[in-house]
């Protein structure tokens, strides 16, 4: 009993991952993406690169099918493609901010901005850990059915995201090592 009670409070916990992730203050990373479409027979495959800047810059630059750049830099999402650039605010896109909000607030450590768009549950050890959020905004529980973190420390290395409606994406991120 003892035992059980001592392994119990030595738990790996939200407060202790959230401080994991937080120490990265940006990074660098590759993906690829497969995104399983009903009614599309196979998936549909992307791959590109990543970067993070601490507290709030995101870049997605897709180099595979076709180049394409998504940045969002505080509050301004800018979507880039053949030429062509079209900018707008996230808080015209309530849903939109909640699926960023997930990977920004992950990224950063911080569970509060966390617990206003998902419930979170916890899992694994400090070197292997999945973080399942299910939206509790509901237009954002509208589109998004769940979406699930994993990795290792204080990286992400893993976004598998499911829709409403049978739609789901499997992103596999490879950190780039010595970015800083």
């Amino acid at each position: 009993m003892l035992a059980l009670s001592a392994s119990s409070a030595w738990a790996f916990d939200l407060p202790e991952l959230m401080s994991l992730l937080a120490r990265q203050q940006n990074g660098e990373a590759r993906f690829t993406e497969q995104r399983f479409v009903r009614g599309l027979e196979g998936p549909l495959d992307a791959s590109g690169t990543l970067s993070f800047q601490a507290p709030d810059k995101l870049i997605r630059r897709t180099l595979s099918p076709r180049p394409e750049t998504m940045t969002v830099d505080g509050n301004v999402l800018t979507l880039s493609r053949g030429g062509r650039t079209r900018t707008l605010t996230l808080d015209s896109m309530p849903e939109l901010l909640g699926m960023v909000e997930a990977m920004r607030s992950t990224l950063n450590g911080n569970a509060q901005s966390l617990r206003r768009y998902f419930r979170s549950t916890l899992s694994g050890t400090p070197d292997k850990w999945t973080l399942a959020l299910e939206p509790i905004d509901e237009r954002l529980a509208a589109q998004v059915r769940s979406l699930r973190l994993n990795g290792k420390a204080g990286e992400v290395l893993g976004v598998e995201m499911e829709f409403i409606g049978g739609d789901r994406s499997v992103m596999v991120i490879t950190p780039v090592r010595g970015a800083s």
